[in-house]
C-alpha cells in the first residue's frame, strides 16, 4: 500500500476497503487477457462498491472525491488487473472534469449527475482513425449537421474505452456551418448508435476500446454540451493514465521480490535475493517506484489545491517519467525471474505488455519533451 500519499485518515480507510475489495482481480486478470475478453464482472463489482461513483457529487449520491482520492483509487485497482483500472479511470475521470468544469447548462448538468448516479457509465469519444488522438489537435471528421430543432451526427470514433458497457458517449464533431469542434452527449440506445468490435490489441486487451460508429444520429439541441474552445479551464484528471502505470510496474515489483525470496536452485545456498546483482536490481526498482509515486502524488496534490496552470507542464512530465519509470521497473522485475517471466503462466509478461500501452496513451512522449523544449529556448533560464 502507498501509505505515505495519504492526505487524511478517511481516504486512507476508503483505499484500504477498495484494496480488499479488487484484490480478487488478480485471478481473473490471466484468462481476461488469453480470451480477448472484457473484466464485466469487474465493473460491475466496482459498481456495486461505489466507485464509479468515487468523483459524483455528495448531493447526487457520489462520494465527492478528489483528485488525490482517484489517483490512489486507480493505482490500487491497477495493481490487480490493470486493463479493468485504466477502463473506469476514463469514466470516474469524466465526471471528476465535468465535476470542475461546470459548463454545461444546470439542467444538463443534474439530468447527466442523476444517471451517473443510477449506475450509467461514460468515457469521452474524440479520437478518430485519420486524426488520431485529439490531443493532436486534429479536426474530427466526425459531423454535426442542423436539422430542425437538434443535430445529425455521422463518424467514427476509435479507442472508445469501455465500450461494451457504456450507456453515454460524449462525442467530438465537426459543425462546417460554424467551422466549430462541439461535444455532443449521446446515449447509446439512440438509432444509428453501434459499436463496431475492432479491438485486437497484445496489451490492454480488456479495456473493450472497440469502435463507436454513429449513423445518421439525431440528438437534440441541448444535446450540444460544450464547444471545445470553450473547455478552458484544465483538469488534472488525465494523471489516471501514469497512476494506472505505475499500479501495473508495483505489481511486478511484487512478483519479482516474492521469487527472489523464495527461488533457491540447488546451485546456491539460498534464495536468489541473497545475491549482490539481484539486489541491486530490487533497490533499483524500488528507488524508481518512490520516485515515480512521489512526483505523481506531489504535483497531483498541488493541483488539488491551487489549479494553478503553471502546473499543466508539470501534469505532462508527470505522465512521461512514471509511465517511462514503469517500463523500467517492469523489465527490471523480470530480469530478476529471468527466463520464467516470459512463461505465458507468468504475469510479468502480461506486465510487461500493458505498460508498454502507456506509451500510446496522451499526452505522448514526443509532445511533452517538445513542449519542454520549447519552454527552454523561450525562457532561457530555470527559475
Amino acid at each position: 500500500m502507498h501509505l505515505s500519499f495519504f492526505t487524511c485518515d478517511k481516504q486512507k480507510a476508503y483505499i484500504k476497503k477498495l484494496d480488499v475489495a479488487v484484490k480478487h482481480f488478480a485471478d481473473r486478470a490471466a484468462e481476461l487477457d488469453e480470451s480477448n475478453g472484457f473484466p464485466f464482472e469487474n465493473i460491475k463489482e466496482l459498481k456495486d462498491f461505489g466507485y464509479t461513483k468515487l468523483t459524483l457529487p455528495k448531493e447526487y449520491g457520489g462520494l465527492g472525491g478528489t483528485l488525490m482520492d482517484y489517483l490512489l483509487g486507480q493505482e490500487t485497482i491497477a495493481r490487480y488487473c490493470g486493463a479493468t483500472s485504466l477502463s473506469i479511470g476514463w469514466h470516474v475521470g469524466v465526471v471528476l472534469e465535468i465535476v470542475e468544469r461546470k459548463n454545461w447548462s444546470e439542467e444538463k448538468l443534474k439530468s447527466f449527475f442523476e444517471k451517473v448516479a443510477a449506475g450509467a457509465l461514460v468515457n469521452r469519444a474524440g479520437t478518430e482513425p485519420q486524426t488520431g488522438s485529439p490531443t493532436r489537435g486534429g479536426r474530427p471528421q466526425t459531423t454535426a449537421v442542423r436539422k430542425d430543432s437538434g443535430w445529425v451526427l455521422n463518424g467514427r470514433k476509435t479507442f472508445t474505452t469501455l465500450a461494451p458497457v457504456l450507456d453515454i458517449f460524449l462525442v467530438s464533431a465537426w459543425i462546417e456551418e460554424e467551422e466549430k469542434v462541439a461535444w455532443f452527449y449521446v446515449e447509446r440506445e439512440l438509432p444509428g448508435v453501434s459499436i463496431d468490435e475492432t479491438w485486437n490489441m497484445i496489451a490492454m486487451q480488456g479495456t473493450g476500446s472497440h469502435d463507436l460508429v454513429l449513423d445518421q444520429v439525431e440528438v437534440k439541441e441541448e444535446d450540444l454540451v460544450e464547444y471545445s474552445e470553450g473547455r478552458t479551464k484544465s483538469s488534472g484528471w488525465l494523471l489516471h493514465i501514469p497512476a494506472t502505470y505505475i499500479g501495473i510496474a508495483a505489481a511486478a515489483r511484487n512478483e519479482a521480490v516474492e521469487f527472489a525470496k523464495t527461488y533457491s536452485p540447488n546451485s546456491l545456498p539460498g534464495p536468489i535475493g541473497d545475491l549482490p546483482n539481484v539486489q541491486r536490481l530490487i533497490g533499483e526498482m524500488d528507488i524508481e517506484l518512490a520516485q515515480a509515486r512521489h512526483f505523481l502524488y506531489s504535483v497531483a496534490e498541488k493541483w488539488q489545491i491551487s489549479e494553478n496552470p503553471e502546473l499543466l507542464k508539470d501534469m505532462g512530465a508527470v505522465k512521461y517519467c512514471v509511465t517511462n519509470a514503469a517500463l523500467s521497473i517492469v523489465d527490471k522485475a523480470m530480469r530478476v525471474a529471468g527466463a520464467r517471466s516470459l512463461q505465458k503462466a507468468n504475469p510479468l509478461q502480461r506486465f510487461y505488455r500493458d505498460v508498454r500501452a502507456g506509451l500510446h496513451n496522451p499526452p505522448m512522449d514526443d509532445s511533452v519533451v517538445t513542449l519542454f523544449a520549447k519552454s527552454a529556448l523561450e525562457n532561457k533560464m530555470v527559475k
